[in-house]
């Protein structure tokens, strides 16, 4: 069964999550909340918590995974952005997008598009994210936590109570912040060409929409 850490989703409790991000530095995978939905994830470095997350998901490796970093700056550690996608990121992050991106080597292979040499990267405006972002030092990986092909934006499986119960004995940690998770998905924006792509419409378009008519 995983351990479950009730945390405060304004003021997260600095000793769980320091007793989270070692568990995740062992190779631990956890059920979270992020800005959308509630994801599983782990330490971006871990190839062992990666490659679990993989077979929750029932990933193939030819997937990209999404990860979180705690800033713009963080981003660039990990891809390659252009003076003008950083203007656009500057004015969307922290929030409900993530970004398609070529990669850098530190992003380990197991994570990108092998092909493409891309990955998707989120900075969420979440709380509890962000301090644990801080407390690993590491991105995290973060890919939602949906394990039915039901998209159904009002499917019961994704109230808190039936989540974590479906999730309780696949994860080994599981962070609870009292509210029921989101069921709206991020925005998705690809960065890889010349001219952004929009790949999916979620939260948060309406910004997206603004700033891109405005550019």
């Amino acid at each position: 069964m995983a351990t479950i850490y009730k945390i405060h989703p304004q003021n997260p409790q600095k000793r769980d999550l320091e007793e989270i991000a070692t568990a995740l530095k062992k190779g631990a995978v956890m059920l979270y909340p992020t800005d959308t939905v509630y994801a599983i994830g782990c330490d971006l470095t871990v190839k062992s918590a990666v490659e679990k997350v993989r077979r929750i998901k029932q990933m193939s490796n030819d997937k990209p995974l999404t990860f979180l970093c705690s800033s713009l700056s963080n981003i660039s550690n990990y891809a390659w952005v252009t003076d003008e996608n950083y203007r656009i990121m500057k004015h969307l992050i922290p929030g409900p997008y993530t970004f398609i991106l070529p990669t850098t080597k530190l992003v380990p292979k197991l994570v990108m598009d092998p092909k493409r040499k891309t990955t998707g990267i989120r900075v969420p405006n979440h709380t509890v994210c962000q301090e644990l972002l801080k407390t690993l030092g590491n991105p995290i990986i973060s890919t939602s936590a949906h394990l039915h092909d039901d998209d159904d934006e009002d499917d019961n499986n994704w109230e808190t109570a039936r989540l974590f119960d479906s999730l309780d004995k696949i994860v080994d940690l599981i962070i609870d912040i009292n509210s029921d998770p989101g069921i709206k998905t991020s925005t998705i924006l690809d960065f890889t060409e010349s001219e952004p792509k929009v790949i999916r419409k979620g939260l948060g378009w309406d910004e997206v929409e603004k700033w891109l008519t405005l550019r």
